[in-house]
């Protein structure tokens, strides 16, 4: 396995920017814990954290987007360094409004504020679809690679969040986050031999309008939305479940099981060479991932509130549907990348991840509700139903997950995929 994927890093800099980008998703993994865990202790109110944050989310899909565009106009590089240091005045505000027992309304207007943080993942794969442009077969190894870099940083981040805000200060974990964001968003700038040009203006009347305007992204939007339910929902309904069997402390270990199995499956998934139409293998893979989501369900309802050996049957089952989600995601950013040109790749990869957001905010507030007057684990309900909603949106749309015409091979991409160093063809652009 390691073999092959050191293929990826044969290119110079492909490494320090993985290493960079990596460091900015830790932070970004860390964010939501440490702000709900800082509120909750300076506040005293779950409520407060849970508004504040769902304020964040929304404010961040709409973000996204928007940076994704003037990425794509303007460079990585050129967007990424004043959208990290403006994004650190906010999260100071938010501290300092905390600190000084500010009303209410000022933590709204902060986290609101902090919407403009770079996609660091999203730019990450763009470098690679640019590196790799002539090879599916090493773009796929990339998006797997990434995909399981995504599930290893939301495993690890809440754990290392929590840790300093209860061992250090509710304040930690924020703090933490936000240098290691800002730090990881400035060197992932700094790497600009793999940084992709920036296409040459076009005329008004000639300029590309939304990347929603392509059918097929349309489509992946809306089953990355159910599926962003089904993240939402799963998490919410485990820690449910678990406190009302009195084991609550076990919800993270439960939760970590889901990103292991999706951290493995998209590892394996990246060895295995892609020998069907990526649309092909999306349906495949929303496919598996309805039937894997349907385990967790049968495991509650089967019995896994008896005890320990109950909760490690849960726990089984909720590896194996984390399997199922890797192979999901990584074939549809995949598709963003075919379906639409190198002008509006950031954009593109930034409506799909916005629509996961809004998703995951939906399916946290869905469970939340089932968790609340149902009896536990119902809430298992839901995952399952929107992983079967992702499946038949997918399948409605199945004609449009073809490229009409295939990807343009420019010559820099072709200069990459031979092996060249890419270092002067990006010095022209900058």
């Amino acid at each position: 396995m390691l073999s092959s994927y050191r293929r990826l890093f044969a290119l110079p800099g492909t490494a320090a920017f993985t290493l960079a980008g990596l460091l900015g998703r830790l932070a970004m993994s860390m964010t939501g814990v440490s702000l709900v865990v800082l509120l909750a202790e300076r506040r005293g109110s779950y409520a407060l954290a849970g508004a504040v944050s769902a304020v964040g989310l929304a404010t961040g899909a709409i973000g996204l987007p928007l940076i994704g565009r003037l990425v794509d106009r303007h460079g990585q590089a050129r967007v990424t360094v004043p959208a990290a240091l403006y994004n650190a005045l906010p999260i100071t505000g938010l501290l300092l409004c905390v600190r000084a027992g500010a009303p209410d309304w000022t933590l709204y207007a902060c986290w609101a504020a902090a919407a403009a943080a770079p996609n660091l993942g999203g730019m990450a794969r763009a470098r690679w679809a640019h590196l790799y442009r002539a090879d599916p077969e090493l773009r796929h190894l990339a998006n797997s690679f990434e995909q399981a870099l995504d599930e290893l940083c939301f495993t690890t981040g809440p754990v290392l969040a929590m840790l300093l805000c209860t061992a250090v200060a509710p304040e930690a974990g924020l703090v933490t986050a936000g240098t290691l964001g800002a730090a990881g968003a400035l060197l992932f700038a700094s790497r600009r031999r793999t940084e992709p040009p920036v296409a040459a203006p076009a005329r008004a009347a000639a300029r590309p309008g939304s990347p929603l305007r392509v059918p097929g992204l349309r489509v992946l939007l809306l089953t990355f939305l159910a599926t962003g339910l089904v993240f939402g929902a799963m998490e919410v309904t485990t820690v449910a479940y678990t406190d009302a069997l009195g084991r609550k402390p076990l919800a993270g270990l439960l939760l970590g099981l889901v990103a292991a199995g999706s951290c493995a499956a998209g590892l394996a998934f990246g060895l295995r060479r892609p020998r069907r139409a990526p649309g092909v293998r999306f349906l495949l893979g929303v496919a598996t991932m309805a039937v894997v989501l349907l385990l967790p369900l049968a495991a509650v309802t089967g019995g896994a509130g008896l005890g320990d050996p109950g909760l490690a049957l849960l726990g089984a089952a909720l590896f194996t549907a984390g399997t199922g989600t890797a192979p999901t995601m990584v074939t549809g950013m995949t598709l963003v990348q075919d379906l639409l040109p190198q002008a509006q790749l950031n954009e593109g990869m930034a409506v799909t991840v916005s629509g996961i957001v809004v998703g995951v905010s939906g399916g946290a507030a869905l469970g939340g509700a089932v968790a609340e007057h149902t009896a536990p684990g119902t809430g298992y309900l839901l995952p399952a139903g929107a992983a079967a909603l992702a499946l038949l949106i997918a399948l409605a749309g199945r004609r449009h997950l073809r490229p009409s015409t295939a990807p343009p091979r420019t010559a820099a991409a072709g200069t990459v995929a031979a092996g060249r160093d890419p270092e002067q063809r990006v010095s022209t652009v900058h």
